[in-house]
C-alpha cells in the first residue's frame, strides 16, 4: 500500500509552551483511502512513526480506515528543540510528592494540538484517535482539549497522569529511564534487554525487536529530545476530573503482562470515562505483539464503527 513521502506542516504553538511560539513540523504518514473515516495513531515516549508497524497500519486502512500516523515532536523526522534544556528528574520528583512541577517546554496539550494541526492540514474535521502509552495519555488529553473533533478514543496500555495509578514495576522503570547508548550495537543489545523486561512475556521475539531497534537508530537517533518528552508527560497535571466529565466514545485496552505501566492505569481510566469499554489482554505486555492483531483489529474497528452510528 503506497505512503505519502516525506511531509510537514508548520503549525505555531502557543499556550502553556514554555520556549514561546515555535514552528513545528511533522513528519507523517497515511494507510488508506481519505474518503474513509480518519484515524489518528499517536506515538508513545521515545517512539518514532516506526513503533505503529507498518503492517499494523495497513490492517487497519483494509478495514476501512484513512489511517494517519506521525512522529511526535522531539523525535522522528519531526521538529527537534535543539538546546532547549529541561530537568526531568525535578519534574518527576515533584509530580511524585505532589508538588508544583518545575516549568516545561511543553505539555500533553501541546502534543494534542500538534495531532490536530496535521487533521487541518489533511482537511479532516474530526477523527477517531488512537494512541498507545505516552499516545495514549495524549489522545486522553485531546477529546479533553477538542471533544468535538473526536469521533472516538482509544486509549492503549495507559493511564489517567494520577499517582497512583501510574506505576511501573521496578526494573521496567530503571530500564525506561537509563541513558541509551550512542554505539548502535550497544543500542540495540540494551534495547532488546530492556524491552523484554515490559513486553509480552508469550510473544516476545528478540530478533523482530532487534530488527526494529536498528531500523530506528539507522532512520533517527535524537536521545535530547527524550528528557523533553518525558518532563512534558510528568509536567502534565492529571486528567481524572476532566475524564470523568468525557463525552467521548471510549475504548481501553491493556495487557495483563505489562510492567511499564502496570494493568490498573488502563482499569483506572475505564473507570473514570462514562461509558468506556475495558478490554484487558491475558499474553500483552507494554507491547503489540503482531499475534494479537486479530483481536486489536476486531476491537478498534468495531469501537470505532459503533461510535459512528450511536
Amino acid at each position: 500500500m503506497p505512503i505519502a513521502p516525506v511531509n510537514r506542516f508548520e503549525s505555531e504553538q502557543l499556550g502553556s509552551n514554555e520556549i514561546g511560539p515555535t514552528e513545528i513540523e511533522l513528519y507523517y504518514e497515511t494507510h488508506g483511502d481519505p474518503a474513509d473515516p480518519a484515524l489518528l495513531l499517536v506515538n508513545g515516549y521515545s517512539s518514532q512513526i516506526l513503533g505503529w508497524r507498518a503492517g499494523f497500519r495497513e490492517q487497519l486502512a483494509e478495514r476501512g480506515r484513512f489511517v494517519i500516523s506521525f512522529d511526535n515532536r522531539d523525535v522522528g523526522l519531526s521538529t527537534h528543540l535543539d538546546g532547549v534544556e529541561v530537568d526531568a528528574a525535578a519534574v518527576t520528583k515533584a509530580a511524585l510528592a505532589g508538588e508544583p512541577v518545575p516549568p516545561v517546554p511543553y505539555t500533553l496539550s501541546d502534543f494534542g494540538d500538534d495531532g490536530m494541526g496535521l487533521l487541518d492540514h489533511l482537511g479532516v474535521g474530526a477523527a477517531h484517535i488512537a494512541g498507545v502509552s505516552m499516545g495514549g495519555m495524549i489522545v486522553q488529553q485531546m477529546a479533553i482539549d477538542h471533544p468535538g473533533r473526536v469521533l472516538s478514543m482509544t486509549s492503549i496500555m495507559s493511564t489517567t497522569g494520577e499517582r497512583g495509578y501510574f506505576e511501573a514495576a521496578p526494573e521496567a522503570l530503571e530500564a525506561l529511564t537509563a541513558p541509551p547508548p550512542v554505539d548502535r550495537d550497544e543500542f540495540i543489545a540494551s534495547g532488546v534487554a530492556s524491552s523484554k523486561i515490559w513486553s509480552s512475556r508469550r510473544h516476545y521475539d528478540p530478533d523482530a525487536m532487534a530488527g526494529f531497534l536498528a531500523a530506528a537508530f539507522d532512520r533517527m537517533f535524537y536521545p535530547e529530545g527524550l528528557p523533553r518528552q518525558m518532563a512534558a508527560v510528568r509536567g502534565s497535571a492529571p486528567r481524572a476530573e476532566a475524564l470523568g466529565r468525557l463525552g467521548v466514545p471510549t475504548l481501553v485496552i491493556h495487557g495483563r503482562d505489562d510492567t511499564l505501566i502496570l494493568p490498573n492505569g488502563g482499569e483506572r481510566t475505564a473507570e473514570l470515562v462514562p461509558g468506556a469499554h475495558l478490554l484487558l489482554l491475558g499474553d500483552m505486555g507494554h507491547d503489540l505483539p503482531e499475534p494479537l492483531w486479530p483481536i486489536l483489529f476486531d476491537a478498534i474497528i468495531s469501537h470505532t464503527a459503533h461510535a459512528e452510528t450511536s
